[in-house]
Order: structure tokens, then C-alpha cells, then sequence
């Protein structure tokens, strides 16, 4: 089993401290959390791309090669890569000269963006073009990292006639490639064609919502008679303490201001958010039946291994830096993950 840091660069007043992050301390902070990470034993880290609101990251290429260059084994990833919306050669430039630079170490989580309808009006497109941006761009990007010439035209790019990637990267692509996403079969059917990984959402929604999203994953994987075996992967909301009481009392605020900041958000960025997400905020039920995980040591093993049996996944994406949390804070919960809950699962294996 694995397990991975991520953060979506959530701007957001400490709603116990009152502090607040600049910028630019909030990217420093990114590639010291992922620095730490590494050392307490987690596998990867998992960054968030958005552009034009106060989830801050827009530049995961530039932020993971700093974090590339004080790293050995940490695999780098995205949480997710625009791939709807950005240009499909110019994302297999910047990451396979990444995975270059880290000897095969990224990990492409693409994903449709289309909660954010804004995203698309920012880069002159339609929301309603979302479906078949994602796919020819997918299509694309999986010919582009063979490394081989390419010749290729589609409707939302100008050909490829003959061209190379440069560099050619060090991974294959069914090592480097998933897709995030699990509200739509498209995207779920996209990834199984393809032989990419899945990756569930960190969404306020009910787990429950996608075991037939993964049954469906693996039935498609099945029919597309893949040499290699699926993996899939989910991001929770996470965090530990020694005791549950104290987990639960030092979360409860910074969950309770993202969960509000987040939903104010997404109303003025998506007039149609899907109904699993949009729930008040019920702590009790979050925390027991919902994304987050939140307690003593052995409350998250138990929990995860839980949802790891549901959902099959063996990747699973921590974000646990929101709402403001101090850093203190977060390196204390970081560093008790890493003594008592990774040793507890990281020999787990979930049967497909």
C-alpha cells in the first residue's frame, strides 16, 4: 500500500490563529511538507493545478522540480493536471523533462477540471467541450510519451506531422498515467482503454459512490485484455494525533472553514455541483461515513484499510494541510503517519 501527501494549495485563513498564509510561503511550505513526507516514509506527493481562484497552485511542473532536486525516492505528482484544458504536447514536454530529471519519478494525474466551469471561460473554451477536450488530449498525450514520432490531427489542436517529444521520458506510461475522476464513465472508460491508473476524488461525497465506479474500472480493464494489472488510488481528507479527541478537536475548525470556504466556491465557479458534494457540514458523519479520516494512529489504520477493501485501491492521497493548518501542526501529524500508521499498512494488498 501506498501513501502520498497532497495539497491543493487551499488560501485560507487559520480559523483558530488567525493567521494566513502569503503566497509565497504557502509554496515554500509545499516543497518543505513534501521534503518531510519523504523522510517520514510516504511514497509520493500530489499537487493541485487551478488557475484564476484561491486555490493557489497553477505551476506543478516548476514547484515539483524544486521538490525533484531535494528528493531521491518521492514520487511527484499532480492532483490534477488540466489535461481538458492545456495543451497536450506542451504537458508531455514539461513532465517528461521532469521525470528525466527525477529518473522516473512522475506521476500525470489528468483529470477534466469541470467542477471549475470558470477554468474554461479563463481559457476561452466551453464546459460543453470538456468531454472530448479530455479525450482527444489523452489519446494524444499517450502517443506523444512513447517517445516515437508522432503524426496526428484532432479537432482542438493543430497536427503533429512527424515530430518526437523532447526529451523522450524515462517511464512507460502505464507507470506514469492515471486519471482522476469517478463522476463520469467516460473518464472511468477513457482510463481502462488506455491501461491508465484510477484515481478516485477527494470529494465531500459518501465513498460509497464509487465502488461501482471501480467495478466498472475493472470490468473495462478486463475487456481491454491489458498486459499489466490496474491500480487505483484515492485521496482522503486526513489527520492524526496521538489520542482521537485531540485529532478531532485540533481538525474540526480547519475542516469545519474548508468545508464553507469550499462551498462558497464552487458556487460561484459551478451552477450545477453534483448532489454527492453538496452537503452541509456534518463533522460526526463526515468523519465516520464520509472522506475524512480523522483520529488516533490505530482509528486511521482501521479506517483506511476499511476503504482500501472497498474501493480496491492501494494509492491513497493524504491532504491533510487545509484550512490554514500551522505548520507545527501539520509536520507533528505528518511525522505520525509515518511511525504509526504507514508500518501498519504499507505490506497491505488489496485482490483485484
Amino acid at each position: 500500500m501506498k501513501f502520498n501527501i497532497m495539497s491543493l494549495g487551499d488560501h485560507i485563513t487559520d480559523p483558530v490563529t488567525g493567521q494566513r498564509w502569503t503566497a509565497q510561503e504557502r509554496h515554500r511550505m509545499f516543497i518543505d511538507m513534501a521534503i518531510h513526507a519523504e523522510a517520514a516514509g510516504f511514497t509520493g506527493v500530489n499537487m493541485g493545478e487551478h488557475h484564476g481562484i484561491e486555490y493557489i497552485y497553477s505551476a506543478p511542473p516548476v514547484v515539483l522540480s524544486a521538490i525533484c532536486e531535494h528528493t531521491t525516492r518521492l514520487r511527484l505528482g499532480t492532483a490534477v493536471t488540466l489535461l481538458a484544458n492545456l495543451d497536450a504536447l506542451r504537458i508531455a514536454e514539461d513532465y517528461s523533462t521532469l521525470d528525466i530529471l527525477s529518473n522516473g519519478r512522475v506521476d500525470i494525474v489528468s483529470g477534466r477540471g469541470n467542477f471549475f466551469e470558470s477554468t474554461y471561460t479563463l481559457f476561452g473554451q466551453h464546459i460543453d467541450e470538456s468531454k472530448d477536450r479530455f479525450a482527444e488530449n489523452a489519446d494524444l498525450l499517450e502517443q506523444l510519451w512513447s517517445g516515437k514520432p508522432v503524426t496526428w490531427s484532432g479537432k482542438y489542436r493543430p497536427s503533429i506531422n512527424g515530430e518526437t517529444l523532447q526529451p523522450s521520458p524515462v517511464q512507460e506510461s502505464h507507470d506514469a498515467m492515471w486519471i482522476g475522476g469517478g463522476s463520469s464513465n467516460d473518464s472511468v472508460e477513457l482510463a481502462a482503454r488506455l491501461g491508465w491508473k484510477l484515481m478516485l476524488p477527494s470529494a465531500f461525497g459518501n465513498p460509497d459512490f464509487f465502488v461501482p465506479v471501480v467495478d466498472h474500472y475493472l470490468e473495462k480493464w478486463a475487456e481491454f485484455g491489458h498486459a499489466h494489472e490496474p491500480e487505483i488510488g484515492a485521496g482522503w481528507h486526513v489527520f492524526v494525533a496521538p489520542t482521537s479527541e485531540q485529532a478531532r478537536s485540533v481538525w474540526e475548525p480547519r475542516y469545519r472553514a474548508y468545508h464553507e470556504w469550499m462551498q462558497d466556491l464552487l458556487g460561484k465557479v459551478n451552477q450545477t455541483i453534483p448532489a454527492h458534494n453538496a452537503r452541509p457540514f456534518d463533522f460526526e458523519w463526515l468523519t465516520t461515513s464520509g472522506p475524512a479520516i480523522v483520529g488516533s494512529p490505530d482509528e486511521v489504520v482501521e479506517r483506511i484499510a476499511t476503504l482500501s477493501d472497498k474501493l480496491k485501491c492501494t494509492t491513497h492521497l493524504l491532504y491533510m494541510d487545509m484550512g490554514g493548518m500551522p505548520q507545527a501542526e501539520l509536520f507533528d501529524a505528518i511525522d505520525l503517519v509515518g511511525s504509526a500508521v504507514i508500518p501498519q499498512l504499507a505490506e497491505a494488498t488489496v485482490a483485484h
